[in-house]
């Protein structure tokens, strides 16, 4: 096969592999968005949605049993995946492009599946962990249930403070250097075959969720499902982790986070 042919396969590959991707988040939004089998969409939540720690109309509290415990995870997972995976895009197609290039190119659309599910499987954990941290906001009455947000102006200040706070550690700095270079990520990590490309993707998810956890965490603030909050935070991470000058946009956000928290408590 000629080099121009092979050029061409690489490249109509790449975009089978980009529009799976798009596909899957474009799935992943539209369940977000409706809030399927939700007691309401994330486009109700949105419209009744009010100012930073001001007090919430009290609806319907929900009743946790098993079930909805696993429709909350669901909830908070799709979410995750629809908000996290354009972010991993440029990795997933690299660790594909560098794939098909290599001895394990007739794998390397299994490979990039095996990356992509170890990534998400961190933030299946995440989402469990969201999960069990809502349902003990709604015990304790810090959260209300009905809108799934943050009783009372101090605690959602304290959120904002604490988030912004993390956006300025070393530990956010070298999390998001880790996701911002892809290219050195994989060849600092590659392992072979089916479950080496699993446990990269797991190790990628891992340096992804120790620098977005905070961003992640102020969806209790604004709203799991306030769609305002959502699209926000997801056109956060693309710009911190995507474009240049991400540590420099992430500290500003972070003395933003601070100022905006002690704002909502002075207010």
């Amino acid at each position: 096969m000629g080099g121009g042919a092979v050029e061409r396969l690489l490249r109509r590959d790449g975009l089978v592999t980009l529009g799976a991707l798009g596909l899957l988040v474009l799935i992943a939004a539209l369940y977000t968005v409706f809030g399927v089998g939700m007691s309401m969409s994330a486009i109700d939540m949105t419209r009744m949605a009010r100012p930073i720690g001001a007090p919430m109309q009290m609806g319907m509290e929900p009743e946790w049993s098993p079930g909805y415990a696993v429709l909350v995870f669901m909830m908070w997972w799709v979410m995750m995946v629809a908000m996290m995976t354009p972010s991993a895009a440029p990795f997933v197609l690299l660790f594909a492009a560098v794939k098909r290039a290599g001895p394990e190119a007739a794998m390397a659309g299994r490979l990039s599946t095996a990356l992509l599910a170890g990534y998400l499987a961190v933030w299946a954990l995440f989402s469990a962990s969201a999960v069990a941290l809502q349902y003990a906001g709604e015990a304790s009455g810090l959260l209300n249930g009905a809108m799934m947000t943050l009783e009372g102006k101090w605690l959602a200040a304290g959120v904002l403070i604490c988030a912004g706070l993390y956006q300025l550690t070393p530990l956010k700095t070298a999390c998001l250097r880790k996701c911002r270079a892809p290219g050195q990520f994989l060849a600092e990590h590659r392992r072979p075959g089916l479950e080496g490309a699993f446990r990269m993707g797991v190790a990628h998810g891992l340096f992804c969720l120790g620098c977005c956890w905070a961003i992640m965490a102020l969806l209790f603030v604004g709203g799991i499902m306030n769609l305002v909050w959502i699209a926000g935070l997801t056109a956060y991470v693309l710009v911190e982790k995507l474009l240049p000058g991400g540590e420099v946009i992430a500290k500003l956000a972070g003395a933003a986070l601070i100022l905006l928290g002690a704002s909502v408590a002075l207010s």
